[in-house]
């Protein structure tokens, strides 16, 4: 039997695409790539951001209130980079669906994967409840989203891949 189609943030797969130039591989998400049962892709990358690239938080709301052109997504140096987030989310969303993914891994508070908290928008580490924008849009296009904090790839993975 075929297992589910999954979309996994690139850096859990391993990849240095991170803001900061690293990776947070995940165990599980590393090995559901190499086995070809998951695709790994970085919507910030895909958005045209450079790699390494300014940390950057959603200000006024969450993932959902930048889709709607509410919140925007703003760098510690105050850019507003909110347009590379939502092209790059748009990109993943489509690539996703046209791959026929079901479920999504993601990075864990991020302002493009964060699945249910993110940064508050103050570059001071502060939580709050809410999704990332990739996040947002692959729920809106119902796809089931989960987040997992990346481990290294010699752990026993806590991604539930």
């Amino acid at each position: 039997m075929a297992r589910t189609r999954l979309l996994v943030s690139a850096c859990l797969a391993g990849e240095a695409c991170r803001y900061d130039c690293r990776a947070k591989p995940d165990a599980a998400a590393v090995a559901a790539v190499r086995a070809g049962e998951a695709i790994a892709l970085c919507a910030e990358q895909l958005g045209g951001l450079p790699t390494p690239r300014p940390a950057a938080e959603i200000v006024g709301g969450d993932g959902h209130d930048v889709l709607a052109g509410t919140a925007a997504v703003v760098t510690i140096e105050g850019e507003d980079c909110t347009d590379a987030f939502v092209r790059g989310a748009h990109i993943v969303a489509e690539r996703a669906v046209a791959a026929g993914v079901t479920r999504a891994v993601l990075q864990a508070r991020s302002p493009s994967c964060g699945a249910g908290t993110i940064y508050d928008g103050t570059h001071a580490g502060k939580l709050v409840p809410g999704d990332g924008v990739l996040a947002a849009l692959l729920r809106s296009r119902g796809i089931a989203v989960t987040s997992v904090r990346g481990t290294s790839p010699e752990s026993s993975a806590s991604a539930p891949v």
